[in-house]
C-alpha cells in the first residue's frame, strides 16, 4: 500500500476526512462474533475504513437490508463452466461471489504451462479476483496420456505471481505415500514460498490422512459422508464442503458441522456447468442449501467468506471491518438470500440483481496457439469392437450425482463373433476414451451402466483430468459420427441420434472452453439438453458432466482411461472380461 493511501485511510477512519462512500441503514453481518450490528460503513480507495458514524461523498442507502461480505469459492475449475475467466466473472458476480480460488489443471493437462499462463493473463484487470493454485498432478496418474507433463521445476516460476496462492489438489496419493521425488519437490517448493497445499483425499482415512497432514496438506474437498468430514476436521484439515453439478455432497456433510468446528469449514463448487451457475447460482446456492438444512444464516455466511479467506491467507478479505477489501452484497431476508446489489472494491458491479453493463469489458477468447488441440485419426466402427471371452463383464456403474462409481459384474449380450453388444433394456452401453493429444492411437474401451441412453451417442473432450475424447453410445455408427464431429469442431460436446447431429457446442480453447459470450454458450447448452431428451437420457443428473468424470482414475471405484479399464483401489488396469 502506498503511504498516501494509508494516510488517507487513517484520516477517513478517524472521521477527519469524508469517505468515498458511506453505506447507511444496513444490518451488518459481523462474521467474527456471529452477530448482526448496525452503523455507517465508511469506504475509501476500495477498502472499509470503519463502522460507526461517518460522512461521505457518496451515500448508499441499504434500506434495512443485510450487508454481508462477498462470497469466496474455495476451490473451482473455471474450465468446467465452459467459458473464459472474464465471462465466468460476469456469471458469478450477480450471485454475490467476487473471489474464487481456481485450479487450472484442466487446461494444464492439455496445454501445460501455456494453459496456466493463459488463465493468469485472461483474468487480469477484472472487478473479480481469480487466485490460482498450481496444478500438482499433470497428468493425474501415469495410467493415461495427457497433453502435458508438469514437473516441480515447471511450476516454480509461477510462485512469484501475486495471485498464485499455492499448490492445487494433490490427488496422486501414492506418490505422497511413497515419497516420490517430484511430488515432494512440488510440496516443499510451495512451502518454501509460504504457500498453501490443497488435498484430494478421496476414500482416504486413518493413517492415510495422517500422511497427508504430515506432508503439510491442509484441505480436502472429497468428503462424501459426515464421518469422513469429522475425521478430516479431527485431523486439523479445513473441510471444503462441495456442491457442484455432479458431486453434491453438502447435504451429507452438513451434519458434521457444529459450533466448535464451523470456522474450519468452507464452501466450494469444484466443477459446475454454466447452466447450473446461471440458474442455481454458485456459493450463494451452497449458503441457501446449508441454511435450509439447519445451519444458522450467520454461520453459513462465515463459511462462505471469512473461513475461505483465512484458509488461503487472504488477510484483507471475507469480512466487513476496517482494513478489509470493500467486497460486499446487500441482500433481503437471510433465509432466502436474495442478492440485490453487489460491490467490488467499493464500487457497484451488480444493481437490482443485474450486472452493471460496463464493469467488465468484452470477453477474452483464446489465441490461436491455445486452439487446434484435438488430434487423432478418423474413427471407424471397428475401433469400438469389444471382444469378450465370457458373457460376464466388469462394468462401470454410475452413482447419480456422485464422482464415485461402482465396480459391478453382470452378464452382457454378445454377437456371434464374441463382441459386446450394447443393451438399452439392460442399460449397458459402450464407453470409449480416445487419446487426442499426441496421435498415440490409444483407445480405451469399456461398458457403462446408469447413463440411461435409449438411442444415439454423446461425446465430449471434457474428460477429467487428461481430457481425452470420451464417448458413450448405444451403437457404433453414432459413436463414430460423434468422434469425427468432435475432431472437426476441434473440441466440444455433441449429441448424435440416427446418424444426425442433434446439437453441439464448440469448445476451441484447449477443447475445454468456448471463445463466445456466456449467453451464447448458455443457449447452446439448452439445445444440448433438449437433444438429450430425444436420447431419453437419465434425467437424475447431468449426463455430460457425469460422462466427463468416468475417465478420472483417482476417484473410486472403476474408471476408463485411453489405456483401458482402470481399478482405482489397486491402481491397475483390468480386463473387461471377468475371465
Amino acid at each position: 500500500m502506498e503511504r498516501n493511501q494509508l494516510t488517507r485511510r487513517i484520516a477517513v477512519a478517524s472521521g477527519k476526512e469524508p469517505a468515498d462512500t458511506v453505506v447507511k441503514n444496513g444490518r451488518i453481518i459481523d462474521v467474527f462474533n456471529g452477530e448482526i450490528i448496525e452503523g455507517d460503513i465508511a469506504i475509501v480507495d476500495g477498502y472499509f475504513a470503519g463502522i460507526g458514524q461517518y460522512k461521505g461523498k457518496n451515500i448508499v442507502d441499504a434500506k434495512g437490508r443485510y450487508v454481508i461480505p462477498a462470497f469466496i469459492d474455495g476451490h473451482v475449475h473455471i474450465e468446467s463452466s465452459l467459458v473464459t475467466p472474464s465471462e465466468f466473472a460476469k456469471v458469478l458476480l450477480p450471485h454475490g461471489v467476487t473471489t474464487v480460488i481456481a485450479d487450472p489443471h484442466e487446461i494444464a493437462n492439455v496445454l501445460g504451462t501455456a494453459g496456466i499462463q493463459y488463465m493468469l493473463d485472461s483474468s487480469e484487470n477484472l472487478p473479480f479476483d481469480i487466485y490460482i493454485m498450481l496444478p500438482s498432478c499433470v497428468p493425474a496418474t501415469s495410467f493415461e496420456n495427457s497433453g502435458a507433463i508438469l514437473k516441480a521445476e515447471d511450476l516454480v516460476p509461477f510462485y512469484q505471481h501475486p495471485r498464485v496462492l499455492g499448490l492445487a489438489e494433490v490427488m496422486n496419493f501414492p506418490s505422497v505415500l511413497n515419497a516420490e521425488d517430484d511430488m515432494l519437490n512440488k510440496i516443499s517448493d510451495a512451502k518454501q514460498f509460504g504457500k498453501t497445499v490443497d488435498g484430494h483425499a478421496a476414500g482416504l482415512s486413518g493413517t492415510d490422512l495422517n500422511v497427508y497432514m504430515a506432508a503439510g496438506i491442509r484441505t480436502d474437498h472429497e468428503s462424501t459422508t459426515a464421518e469422513e468430514a469429522r475425521e478430516r476436521l479431527r485431523s486439523g484439515m479445513y473441510l471444503m464442503i462441495r456442491e457442484g453439478t455432479v458431486a453434491k455432497d453438502l447435504q451429507n456433510l452438513i451434519p458434521a458441522v457444529n459450533e466448535y468446528n464451523s470456522r474450519k469449514c468452507l464452501f466450494v463448487t469444484d466443477d459446475k456447468h454454466l447452466d447450473d451457475l446461471v440458474i442455481g447460482g454458485s456459493i450463494d446456492h451452497n449458503v441457501r442449501l446449508a441454511i435450509n438444512l439447519g445451519i444458522s444464516p450467520v454461520t453459513a455466511i462465515q463459511m462462505a467468506s471469512i473461513n475461505a479467506a483465512e484458509c488461503f491467507g487472504l488477510s484483507d478479505k471475507g469480512a466487513i471491518a476496517a482494513g478489509y477489501k470493500a467486497d460486499f452484497s446487500l441482500v433481503e431476508e437471510l433465509e432466502t438470500l436474495k442478492i440485490i446489489h453487489v460491490y467490488k472494491n467499493g464500487k457497484a458491479v451488480v444493481e437490482d440483481g443485474k450486472l452493471v453493463t460496463d464493469c467488465i469489458s468484452t470477453h477474452k477468447g483464446g489465441s490461436a496457439n491455445l486452439k487446434n488441440s484435438v488430434h487423432f485419426d478418423d474413427i471407424l466402427k471397428a475401433n469400438f469392437n469389444i471382444p469378450l471371452s465370457t458373457n460376464k463383464a466388469n462394468i462401470i456403474e454410475i452413482i447419480p450425482n456422485s464422482l464415485i462409481t461402482r465396480h459391478i459384474v453382470e452378464e452382457v449380450d454378445t454377437c456371434n463373433k464374441g463382441f459386446f453388444q450394447p443393451s438399452t433394456s439392460g442399460d449397458q452401453l459402450k464407453l470409449a476414451v480416445i487419446e487426442r493429444h499426441h496421435f498415440t492411437r490409444q483407445i480405451g474401451l469399456g461398458i457403462v451402466k446408469g447413463l440411461g441412453l435409449k438411442h444415439g451417442a454423446i461425446a465430449t473432450t471434457i474428460a477429467h483430468d487428461s481430457h481425452n475424447l470420451i464417448i458413450a453410445g448405444t451403437n457404433d455408427d453414432d459413436m463414430v459420427l460423434a468422434a469425427n464431429t468432435i475432431k472437426e469442431m476441434q473440441g466440444g460436446l455433441v449429441v448424435i441420434k440416427g446418424g444426425q447431429i442433434l446439437a453441439s457446442l464448440e469448445l476451441p480453447i484447449a477443447g475445454l472452453m468456448s471463445d463466445r459470450p456466456y449467453r451464447e454458450v448458455y443457449s447452446s447448452l439448452n439445445n444440448l439438453h433438449i437433444a438429450l431428451e430425444q436420447l431419453e437420457a437419465n434425467d437424475y443428473f447431468n449426463p455430460f458432466l457425469t460422462l466427463s468424470f468416468l475417465a478420472l482414475p483417482v476417484i473410486p471405484e472403476l474408471k476408463l482411461t485411453d489405456k483401458g479399464l482402470f481399478k482405482v483401489s489397486t491402481f491397475e488396469h483390468i480386463n473387461i472380461s471377468t475371465v
